[in-house]
């Protein structure tokens, strides 16, 4: 009996240590879990009065501010690696003023700069970033590029002084009504005439409902991909979005805005409940594979007539409303792997042919007759075939891959077509993968060698600049980024 006794007594002490261990253990264990860290932020962009708004043929001042323009900023950090990603509401910002802003973040943060990922928007209702030549690297820049460069790199100084612990998760969505591919097979060969004296197989925006309309020359990806940040306690610290449609515009003449992406960025906050809080919550709408596409339903003749920025505006609800409603289910992480990788791919240059340059010549020749038939985009073309006659043979373009979780991101320094987005979209390892056009710099459009046989409007030398397999070599080029990024899970 008294054996039993001291049983009783000392079993409970046993308990209660191997209890207090375990917590302990449990503990520490916890401690040990890598935390994901997040930070956003947004400065402001908006130009002075006066600079040139370059979105349409022939450029005009910036006359009143109807919506201020931003560098919208995300910060990751999972304990291992940091990533950036900035989206500036700009028609397009050459390679080196990204350059230069990376470079400010890179001394201030030491963050890598393959790591840094900036891109353009590309509203057609902002003032340029650019310089004379989409090819010819800048040595001087003009005082918005040196503005617009120190901005982005506050902008991320920021939003990495913003990093708290969060959790992230991402979802895709379709919104297919705003997106119809602009290039079309016609019946009418007055409606394919080029400056260069040929005719194109297709048309670049043709007249709405038109008789000689036959059929789109490509496809249109109606996918929203979205990322969405919040703090551990769910309070949204940002949300970037991407969708595949080039600027919606419907602006007053001499306008400054962001169009729809600005709008999608204040629709979204209001969705999320997350206006006023602190720190701000930032949205983001980045412009994805678009070169080919906008908003425009050519079988379609009249229709609506909308109110300056009212298109935009009902754009804009679509999408944050379509991303809203996915992004109650997704799921969310608190850690996950970050990677990036990034290189340099070097690209001729297209040159004009003797045709090209014969004809230019008989244009000077003929200057002032007024029985001359021309096209009227023949003058605006004749300057760019001069300036390219100054270009090197060969450019090196910036391209860039990132992998959230099991989330890919592609970066490409180009107007892209959507079928070039679509091929990523489909042999990327990571999935989901989406890509962001204009990133790390501006280039001119990037037709796929099928389109360029095609001809059109984005395959004129002066719109697009580089050789004619350009996107087959930047498709595999990102996709050997990828496996460099997938090779580091096993």
């Amino acid at each position: 009996m008294d054996m039993f006794s001291n049983l009783y007594r000392i079993l409970p002490i046993t308990i209660c240590i191997t209890l207090a261990l375990t917590l302990c253990v449990k503990t520490q264990a916890e401690e040990k879990q890598p935390v994901l860290l997040a930070g956003a932020a947004t400065s402001n962009i908006t130009p002075p009065l006066g600079e040139l708004i370059v979105g349409g043929w022939k450029p005009i001042p910036a006359k009143r501010i109807h919506d201020e323009l931003h560098a919208r900023c995300i910060v990751l950090d999972n304990g291992k690696v940091k990533l950036v990603i900035v989206l500036c509401d700009n028609v397009g910002i050459p390679e080196s003023v990204f350059d230069l802003a990376k470079e400010q973040v890179h001394k201030h943060t030491s963050i890598p700069k393959s790591h840094l990922l900036m891109a353009s928007t590309h509203t057609h209702s902002a003032t340029t970033a650019r310089g004379p030549s989409k090819v010819l690297r800048e040595t001087e820049f003009t005082e918005y590029q040196k503005f617009l460069a120190s901005r982005i790199s506050d902008g991320v100084r920021r939003a990495l002084y913003q990093l708290e612990p969060a959790r992230i998760g991402w979802g895709q969505v379709d919104e297919p009504s705003e997106v119809f591919n602009r290039r079309w097979y016609v019946n009418d060969t007055s409606l394919l005439t080029n400056p260069f004296g040929g005719l194109d197989r297709v048309r670049m925006n043709p007249p709405r409902g038109n008789k000689a309309l036959d059929r789109p020359a490509g496809p249109t990806d109606p996918q929203v991909s979205f990322i969405s940040i919040q703090s551990q306690k769910g309070r949204p610290i940002a949300l970037l979005a991407n969708y595949s449609l080039h600027y919606v515009g419907g602006v007053q003449s001499g306008d400054v805005s962001a169009d729809y992406f600005g709008y999608f960025a204040k629709y979204i906050e209001q969705k999320l409940g997350a206006q006023d809080q602190s720190p701000p919550f930032v949205g983001i709408l980045s412009n994805g594979t678009s070169g080919d596409v906008n908003n425009i339903n050519f079988t379609q003749k009249g229709g609506k007539r909308y109110q300056r920025y009212e298109k935009m505006q009902e754009v804009a609800e679509k999408v944050a409303s379509r991303v809203y409603e996915a992004q109650q289910t997704i799921k969310y992480h608190n850690w996950v792997p970050l990677g990036a990788a990034a290189a340099k791919l070097p690209l001729k240059l297209r040159k004009p042919t003797p045709e090209m340059l014969a004809h230019f010549e008989k244009i000077k020749a003929e200057t002032g007759d007024a029985n001359r038939s021309k096209h009227r985009r023949e003058e605006i073309y004749a300057d760019r075939i001069a300036k390219i006659m100054e270009a090197p043979d060969q450019i090196e373009v910036p391209l860039q891959v990132m992998r959230i979780g099991s989330l890919g991101i592609c970066a490409i320094p180009f107007e892209t077509f959507t079928e070039t987005g679509l091929e990523l979209k489909e042999r990327s390892p990571f999935q989901p993968t989406f890509t962001i056009e204009l990133a790390n710099g501006s280039f001119g459009y990037l037709p796929t060698p099928e389109q360029h046989r095609l001809g059109g409007y984005e395959t004129w030398l002066g719109t697009n600049y580089v050789q004619k397999d350009a996107s087959t070599k930047i498709v595999n080029t990102l996709l050997e980024l990828f496996a460099r990024l997938k090779k580091e899970d096993s």
